[in-house]
C-alpha cells in the first residue's frame, strides 16, 4: 500500500493531501530504471576487469608460456652468439695469424640480413608478438650467415695448414693436465681476486686445480728454456718454460717436481713435472701461461685439440668466471 503524503498549507492552517500526477509516476519510474542501468553497467565493467572468461584465462596462460619460452630461447641465442664471437676471435687472432692470412673484415663478419621486407609476411599475419618473433628470426638468420662465413674461413685455414706440420706440432694446443671431466679449470685469464691481497688483479694465465703429484704435460713441441726451483713463498715457485718457436713460449708454475732440464727437447703430451703448491700458491695447482711474441695471451683460445665443441664451450664458461685465482 502506497504511503499517503501530506503538506502543511499556511493559508488554511491545515495539512493537505499531496496529489500525485501521472507524470510524477512516470518520472519516478524513469529515474529508477536509470539507476538500475547505471548499476548494471558498473557491475558488467567491474566483471570484465577483475574476472576472466575461461577463454581469456586460457589465452593469458598461453601468452605467459610463450613469453617464458621466448626468454629461454633468447638466452640460448645470446650464449650461441657469445660462442660465435669467441670462434671469430680465435680465427682472426690465432689461426689466421699463425698462417699469415688476413683477418676477415668486420663488415663481412657482421653478416647483414636485409631490410624489413624479409619479414613482411610475419608482420602482415597480424601476430600480436610480431616484434618478438621477427627479432628472433633476425638473430637466427644472422647467426646462420656468420656460421657459414666461419666455415668458409676454416676451409681456407685448412688449405693453408697443409704442409705446415712442424708449426702445428709446436703451437700449444692441449691442456697441461688431464681434464677429461672438465672439473679442474679453477680460474681463467683476466681480472681476478688475488688469493692473498684479495684485490682484483690481472691474472696472466689459467689455474688448473689438481692433487699434488698430478702429471703436468708439455702443450706443444719445443725446447725447455727454463727449469727453475725456488724455496720462496712468493712468485711462481718451481717453474718450467718451454720455447716452442714461431713466437710461442709456455710457462708452468707452482710445480712440486720438475723432470726436464734446460735445453731438453720435448713433444706435445710429454711429462715435464708434477702439480704442487710452491711459491705464492694457496692450493695445489698448475698455473699455465702462453706468451706470444713477448705478450701474455689467453690460453683458453689455444685449447683446440682433444676437446669437442661442447667441451670447449664448458671450458670457456669456466674460464670466464671472475672468481679467485689460486696463486
Amino acid at each position: 500500500m502506497a504511503r499517503i503524503k501530506y503538506y502543511y498549507d499556511t493559508e488554511t492552517c491545515k495539512y493537505e493531501r499531496v496529489k500525485v500526477t501521472t507524470w510524477d509516476v512516470i518520472l519516478n519510474l524513469l529515474g529508477f530504471f536509470v539507476v538500475i542501468l547505471i548499476f548494471a553497467f558498473g557491475l558488467l565493467y567491474a566483471f570484465t576487469i577483475y574476472f576472466e572468461s575461461p577463454k581469456e584465462a586460457r589465452l593469458r596462460k598461453e601468452n605467459e608460456q610463450l613469453e617464458y619460452h621466448y626468454q629461454v630461447l633468447k638466452k640460448k641465442m645470446n650464449n650461441a652468439n657469445k660462442i660465435m664471437v669467441n670462434l671469430q676471435e680465435r680465427d682472426d687472432n690465432v689461426y689466421r695469424v699463425i698462417f699469415e692470412a688476413d683477418p676477415i673484415p668486420s663488415s663481412i663478419r657482421r653478416a647483414g640480413i636485409g631490410g624489413v621486407d624479409r619479414y613482411r609476411k610475419l608482420i602482415e599475419d597480424g601476430l600480436k608478438s610480431d616484434e618478438l618473433i621477427t627479432d628472433t628470426y633476425k638473430k637466427i638468420d644472422k647467426l646462420k650467415k656468420q656460421m657459414y662465413i666461419q666455415t668458409k674461413s676454416y676451409d681456407e685455414i685448412l688449405n693453408l695448414a697443409k704442409g705446415k706440420a712442424d708449426m702445428l706440432s709446436a703451437i700449444p694446443a692441449i691442456q697441461p693436465v688431464r681434464n677429461k671431466e672438465l672439473t679442474r679449470l679453477a680460474s681463467g685469464f683476466g681480472m681476478r681476486i688475488h688469493p692473498i691481497y684479495k684485490g682484483r688483479r690481472m691474472h696472466t694465465g689459467i689455474d688448473f686445480a689438481a692433487p699434488r703429484g698430478t702429471p703436468i704435460y708439455a702443450t706443444g713441441d719445443g725446447k725447455v728454456k727454463l727449469a727453475k726451483k725456488s724455496l720462496l713463498k712468493t712468485g711462481y715457485g718451481n717453474q718450467v718454460e718451454i720455447n716452442h718457436s714461431f713466437g710461442y713460449v709456455t710457462k708452468y708454475a707452482h710445480m712440486q717436481m720438475i723432470v726436464v732440464k734446460v735445453g731438453q727437447r720435448v713433444k706435445r703430451g710429454e711429462l715435464i713435472g708434477y702439480v704442487g703448491s710452491t711459491g705464492g700458491s694457496t692450493a695445489p695447482h698448475v698455473h699455465y701461461e702462453i706468451i706470444k711474441d713477448g705478450k701474455k695471451v689467453d690460453p683458453i683460445q689455444y685449447m683446440i685439440q682433444d676437446v669437442s665443441d661442447h667441451e670447449y664451450k664448458r671450458l670457456l664458461e669456466l674460464a670466464s668466471r671472475e672468481n679467485q685465482s689460486l696463486g
